[in-house]
């Protein structure tokens, strides 16, 4: 295995995605979600992806706003959707998931949805790190947290 710095997204992302119809309710996104054992589907219109509902969209958001189970899911998706392409660099991944505060991130090449890579996927890759990409890492993130706050920025 290469370096943390230097993983694809390609080598550590789902390949298995469910994609469903902007069209299609929120009680039959949910029915799919659990058979599947997913945690989120890409929402798609006219084979476009336009959104991603987790199932944090579908505990928080169907009861905060009362939403009916038979509305279209569209009503509850997150977008627009934050994507990232396979040929990418997990640490990017991880600083848009960090910025954007989202825990999946669809993997599109081309147009296509090829993937999804999750926070667990990083986690498990930091697991499996050695020390060293540990403490790049880490400067990594603390050096992105002083930059925010330079006055020379």
């Amino acid at each position: 295995m290469t370096d943390a710095k230097t993983i694809n997204i390609g080598d550590v992302m789902t390949k298995s995605v469910i994609s469903v119809d902007a069209t299609l309710t929120i009680n039959e996104t949910a029915k799919m979600m659990e058979d599947a054992r997913v945690g989120a589907v890409i929402v798609m219109e006219n084979n476009i992806p336009v959104g991603i509902v987790t199932d944090r969209d579908l505990s928080v958001k169907v009861a905060a706003h009362a939403y009916q189970i038979t509305e279209p899911v569209k009503q509850i998706m997150s977008s627009p959707l934050f994507s990232i392409n396979s040929d990418e660099s997990v640490r990017i991944a991880a600083d848009l998931m960090y910025e954007r505060k989202i825990r999946k991130l669809p993997v599109i090449d081309d147009g296509n949805v090829v993937g999804i890579i999750t926070a667990t996927d990083i986690v498990n890759l930091l697991a499996v790190s050695v020390e060293e990409d540990m403490r790049d890492m880490y400067f990594h993130s603390v050096a992105k947290i002083y930059t925010n706050y330079s006055p020379y920025n």
